[in-house]
């Protein structure tokens, strides 16, 4: 695989200074070509032209710093997904107006042969729904269905196996075909070996091959992924879907009906979770005051009672200093002499 360098990247051996390798091209501005005007003295020599030891630093007054190129871009996931899918809706939108217009069986076909060549087009099955295309069907053109119906849902296998009642296709529908087999063989499994690959899509060799994924299938956007060259592999990570065929979408209808019935069941379970937790966030709410209740009337019971019982004791201690106070003031009697 060969590689052309890019204009942005495209560096000249002028413009490269021997000594400034740290990504950027370093070039020296031009010097004064007018004979009046001489050029003055540089910084790093004396006034009799030689070199000056203590002025060696190099300085940049006289150098022109260019930044280094941009890194390419880099494409995300589910942006790449969605510009594919608009650009899809786009083209079959043009091949859709185009085959209404369309009356004759000759262009007709020849619509189907520039759909199926289309570089950017990998979806086909809306193709064969419209009304304008079943009139070739009993004409000489008929193969022109079968070719679309080859590209909605085959392979480039599938055309080797019923290459005698199909018509040849064209280089740029057989790298198509080839696409498109990439795309059916990641929709089972996200690592690929080389030698199925090169098996399913009629390749000699590993560099053949790569060559194929990076520039037919990572830059065209359909496929991104990792080529394992020691593990001789391609691990898929994003895919572009395929149309479905008949059998497949019913397969898919029961598994969505399945699906939503797991999640309506699902949903019914908690919302009844919803409902027992409520009731018991209620009945505790209620146990919480039942609780409160009975430790305000502790509170106020036990207030009483010390209450009471100071008032008591207050009683008591006032008895005893009146009891004091009147022995103290009472007279003393005066003790008699014995007779």
């Amino acid at each position: 695989m060969s590689y052309t360098a890019h204009p942005v990247y495209a560096v000249t051996q002028a413009t490269v200074a021997p000594r400034h390798q740290s990504g950027y091209a370093a070039t020296r501005a031009p010097q004064n070509q007018n004979p009046r005007t001489p050029n003055r003295r540089k910084p790093h020599e004396s006034e009799g032209g030689k070199r000056n030891p203590r002025r060696r630093r190099r300085t940049l007054q006289n150098l022109t710093l260019a930044a280094p190129p941009p890194p390419p871009p880099r494409f995300v996931g589910g942006a790449m997904a969605m510009d594919a899918e608009r650009r899809q809706a786009e083209l079959i939108g043009q091949f859709s107006a185009q085959a209404a217009a369309l009356s004759s069986a000759p262009q007709l076909a020849a619509l189907v042969l520039e759909a199926t060549s289309h570089p950017a087009l990998f979806a086909f099955s809306e193709l064969l729904t419209l009304p304008a295309l079943s009139k070739l069907a009993g004409t000489q053109y008929a193969s022109s269905l079968d070719v679309l119906r080859l590209f909605a849902y085959g392979t480039l296998k599938d055309y080797k196996s019923n290459s005698g009642s199909l018509p040849a296709l064209l280089p740029d529908q057989i790298r198509k075909l080839k696409q498109l087999s990439v795309l059916t063989l990641a929709e089972s499994t996200k690592i690929l070996p080389y030698d199925q690959l090169m098996q399913e899509l009629d390749v000699s060799n590993v560099r053949e091959l790569e060559d194929f994924l990076i520039n037919e299938c990572m830059y065209s956007g359909i496929v991104r992924g990792k080529l394992d060259q020691l593990r001789r592999c391609f691990e898929v990570q994003f895919a572009a879907g395929r149309d479905l065929t008949p059998d497949q979408l019913n397969n898919m209808i029961d598994t969505l009906s399945d699906w939503l019935g797991t999640s309506d069941s699902l949903l019914h379970q908690i919302q009844e979770k919803i409902k027992w937790a409520d009731t018991m966030s209620e009945v505790n709410k209620k146990h919480q005051k039942e609780f409160e209740d009975r430790v305000e009337e502790a509170k106020k019971s036990i207030k009483a009672d010390i209450d009471l019982r100071g008032h008591d004791d207050f009683l008591s201690e006032s008895g005893g200093i009146m009891d004091f106070e009147e022995d103290r003031i009472r007279p003393k009697r005066r003790r008699q002499p014995p007779a």
